[in-house]
């Protein structure tokens, strides 16, 4: 998955205009490096031009909304994502950490507080992403792209590789069907109605096959 830094400018993704100029001033101010869009389809045409170093990203957006900015970016990075909502809904909140989120914020805020969050989160996510996930006999690379089994690599696809990492990264919790068909159209287009248990059964074969629970109606997850 991409890297990104923080010398990269973060891209604030918010329709209303004087909301979005209140924010880049305020941040351009304690040092950070802004870019503006205010609709959905602008934001992720400028992300695929050039990864942000960081993303505030609004719910509420024309063309595309919020949660599918973030689910379509965590395709492919780990880009850190702190989504602004006047919804204070826990449901609402819920959604938007589980498309990839890494923080969340309700309107209206302090621009001092979202500076901190941006700082935080940052720090949390760049140590995140340089070191590896381990679940049992399993270590994965997510800078390297690479999995092993008690030390030996193994052989994946890059479809199977986002599917484990999606596991991994919430080892123990049920990861949904709907969220897994998310990740590999990302990677194959059109998806089959069989297409999540085909590669959920082939990470079986390379895992080991008492690696990955089906948790009936719901999804899979990761045994304990």
């Amino acid at each position: 998955m991409h890297q990104t830094k923080m010398t990269d400018p973060i891209l604030i993704v918010e329709d209303d205009r004087n909301t979005a100029a209140l924010i880049a001033t305020y941040l351009e101010r304690e040092g950070f490096r802004t870019q503006t869009v205010h609709d959905g389809a602008r934001a992720l045409a400028i992300a695929r031009q050039q990864l942000p170093g960081f993303v505030i990203l609004d719910i509420m957006l024309p063309q595309v909304d919020g949660w599918e900015i973030c689910r379509t970016l965590r395709k492919t990075s780990h880009v850190p994502v702190l989504m602004l909502t006047a919804r204070d809904a826990l449901m609402d909140r819920v959604e938007g950490l589980d498309a990839g989120a890494d923080d969340y914020l309700v309107k209206p805020f302090q621009l001092a507080e979202l500076a901190a969050r941006i700082r935080a989160t940052s720090r949390r996510v760049a140590g995140q992403t340089s070191s590896t996930l381990d679940h049992g006999r399993i270590s994965l690379d997510p800078t390297a792209r690479s999995a092993s089994v008690e030390g030996s690599l193994i052989d994946l696809t890059a479809t199977e590789y986002a599917l484990l990492e999606a596991l991994m990264r919430r080892a123990g919790r049920i990861v949904s069907r709907p969220m897994l068909e998310e990740l590999i159209y990302g990677f194959e287009g059109d998806v089959a109605s069989n297409t999540v248990e085909v590669h959920i059964a082939s990470l079986r074969r390379k895992l080991g096959r008492d690696v990955i629970d089906t948790v009936r109606g719901m999804g899979y997850r990761l045994k304990a």
